[in-house]
């Protein structure tokens, strides 16, 4: 009976001390106990302007305790965060500002000590903790934006070049703002310090401003104006009405060809798809690739007007803004991005400045299309023909044979749809085939900025 007894408290004894074992390992394990520190997001070093915030984020997952900030400017500490939280967030944003008073407006290097403690009961109750260092240099100077030369007027639908100083110890970007979200990248030009820049103004955007924005790595940013006279252009409105033997010829055939037009059964949707969604699609290829521009210092360039069509008659111009109607009734509209030129049946394209291929492909609505990079994001692009000349990644020279014209994708007849772009821009093709326009805008203001240039180096 005895052993009975014995053998029953042990028992009991055994699974009291694996309830104990259990509990523990399962308070080891649970969130109230969890064991990794915080988490601090903050760059281990910065610049800082003194006037901006600077941001940091705690993270952890049993919440955030208690955090502290301390700032030194080399002499001093100033403590600018202390708190510690009833309600821990596993998520918890700073901004660190500058210290009301005492702080050495002289110093040009700081540091920031971070530490953060958590919520969980680990480590006696005490929370885990994390501790970072940040170096901080100080940069309170804006950078020096001039405009040296620039065109004098840009038109609607048109382009300008802009040449400039942007200088400072810690400069980061420089580029050229407009008013309606678009910013160009500036080209390193002539000697160090010194951008160019050509800009354009979209036909659709009714108005026009830009400036030159450098900003340094601490945030510092400078604004210098660029003195354009603004020329707004009354480009045509045409209003073009649908056939049904273009609806079931042309259209019908090049629906077969896009995935978005391939179950579409409605001769009208079919070409409001084409016309609209995937010429926007092509377009957007074009905008891509007109946008690269070279971070290479350039110390000169030119251009001769472009005329890649010998003996071409214009027959649809650029802007043209297109409505199109079927039986009184409108069904889709869009913008005539390029001038259209015709000659003979199949005609012989060429390249009229050097040059790289960027692209030589079919291009949807654009047919066979290719496009050739000419520098300073200066682009041009060759569409609706009937055979390609050239491969994507060639050198061309002046007078090079590129492409025969024809009426692949959306076109009737065999043509040439000429187009410039500026940066992913469409312009008017109209500027950059005048020798007269280039010397004024192009040549004679390359000429007064290095001139300028040289002057100021002396």
């Amino acid at each position: 009976m005895r052993r009975r007894q014995r053998s029953v408290g042990a028992t009991l004894m055994i699974l009291f001390f694996l309830a104990i074992i259990g509990g523990a390992v399962y308070l080891a394990n649970s969130p109230m106990f969890e064991r990794n520190a915080p988490v601090i997001e903050a760059p281990e070093a910065l610049y800082w302007n003194l006037k901006e915030p600077i941001k940091i984020r705690l993270k952890d997952e049993s919440g955030i305790r208690r955090y502290r900030v301390v700032l030194n400017d080399g002499t001093s500490d100033f403590t600018v965060l202390d708190e510690s939280a009833a309600a821990p967030e596993k998520e918890v944003s700073l901004a660190v500002v500058l210290p009301r008073a005492g702080w050495n407006r002289r110093t040009t290097e700081a540091t920031m000590r971070i530490e953060a403690t958590d919520a969980s009961n680990w480590n006696l109750l005490k929370g885990n903790s994390a501790v970072k260092t940040v170096h901080i240099r100080i940069d309170a100077v804006r950078p020096s934006a001039f405009v040296l030369a620039n065109s004098y007027s840009i038109t609607q639908g048109g382009s300008a070049l802009v040449v400039f100083s942007a200088t400072d110890a810690n400069l980061k970007e420089v580029g050229i703002h407009t008013s309606f979200g678009k910013v160009f990248k500036a080209e390193p030009f002539y000697k160090p310090g010194y951008y160019a820049a050509l800009i354009a103004w979209p036909v659709p955007q009714k108005s026009f401003r830009a400036w030159v924005e450098a900003t340094d790595l601490a945030g510092n940013r400078t604004k210098a104006h660029i003195p354009l006279y603004i020329e707004r252009y009354p480009y045509r409105r045409s209003n073009i009405p649908l056939k049904d033997r273009f609806l079931n010829g042309k259209v019908a055939d090049l629906a077969s060809q896009f995935d978005e037009t391939a179950n579409v059964e409605n001769p009208l949707e079919r070409f409001r798809i084409i016309n609209e969604e995937i010429r926007a699609k092509n377009e957007k290829l074009i905008h891509d690739l007109g946008s690269k521009i070279s971070d290479q210092l350039i110390r000169r360039w030119s251009v001769k007007p472009f005329r890649p069509l010998k003996n071409a008659t214009r027959v649809a111009s650029f802007g043209d803004h297109r409505y199109y109607y079927y039986k009184g009734k409108r069904v889709s509209e869009s913008y005539h991005l390029g001038v259209d030129l015709a000659s003979v049946k199949m005609a012989q394209i060429r390249a009229s400045n050097p040059g790289r291929v960027v692209y030589a492909g079919y291009n949807g609505i654009y047919g066979n299309m290719p496009m050739i990079d000419h520098g300073l994001g200066l682009y041009t692009i060759y569409g609706h023909c009937s055979s390609i000349d050239v491969k994507e990644g060639d050198d061309v020279m002046r007078g090079d044979p590129i492409a025969k014209t024809g009426n692949t994708g959306l076109a009737l007849g065999d043509h040439l749809h000429f187009g410039i772009v500026v940066q992913g821009v469409e312009v008017r093709p109209k500027e950059w085939m005048d020798a007269n326009w280039i010397k004024l805008n192009v040549t004679n203001i390359f000429q007064k900025a290095r001139k300028m240039i040289d002057r100021r180096s002396e």
